[in-house]
């Protein structure tokens, strides 16, 4: 796959951690934190094309900038898909990037919804795809992806996740040029903490 090229999404990072460093300019009693999480787990994919399907491994990780309020925090997340079942007609892998939008419940349960963008590639199989007489191996494309989920603590720094993405695919074989995939995902979350001595 080509070099991914993900412009807006760190446009989103270097604003959104200026805004953070202004208001604890603004207000220097008050504790920042960072919080720095990874994750890792298996995603149930419907392609979008035809009755494509594929099981994949998801990776990634997040940085959890300072809350904007008491219920809303900003996340800068990346992650990474790899098919492991190609599947019959097509397989997908991406690279993405974006904000996500975490709900403070102050609870376990910690609900979010993200927008993502990045480069995808789409593979179809052995012989390839026949569409309009042409046969097509591979392509490659931007991908966008909004998504929602929860993560649910299991402990202090282990949590479960259940995450769902809706994802549009250009340059695909189809009269409009376009697929829609959506894909599952059930995983866990590691937070590293180095906040350990930090006032609250």
């Amino acid at each position: 796959m080509k070099q991914f090229r993900v412009v807006l999404p760190m446009a989103l990072l270097l604003a959104a951690l200026s805004l953070s460093f202004v208001a604890h300019a603004q207000n220097p009693t008050a504790v920042q934190k960072l919080q720095l999480s990874a994750f890792g787990g298996v995603s149930g994919v419907f392609t979008g094309l035809e009755e494509g399907k594929n099981f994949s491994v998801v990776l990634g990780a997040d940085l959890a900038l300072p809350p904007f309020s008491r219920l809303v925090r900003p996340v800068i997340e990346v992650r990474g898909t790899q098919p492991t079942d190609h599947g019959l007609v097509d397989s997908q892998k991406s690279i993405l990037a974006g904000l996500r939008i975490d709900v403070l419940l102050g609870h376990r349960i910690h609900p979010y919804a993200d927008f993502l963008f990045g480069r995808g590639q789409m593979n179809y199989g052995e012989f390839g795809y026949l569409y309009n007489n042409f046969e097509y191996d591979l392509t490659t494309t931007n991908v966008y992806s909004p998504g929602a989920g929860f993560d649910y603590d299991l402990s202090e720094r282990l949590a479960l996740k259940v995450d769902g993405q809706y994802q549009q695919w250009s340059s695909a074989p189809t009269p409009s040029g376009t697929i829609y995939a959506k894909s599952g995902t059930l995983g866990l979350v590691y937070r590293f903490n180095f906040n350990r001595h930090a006032i609250r």
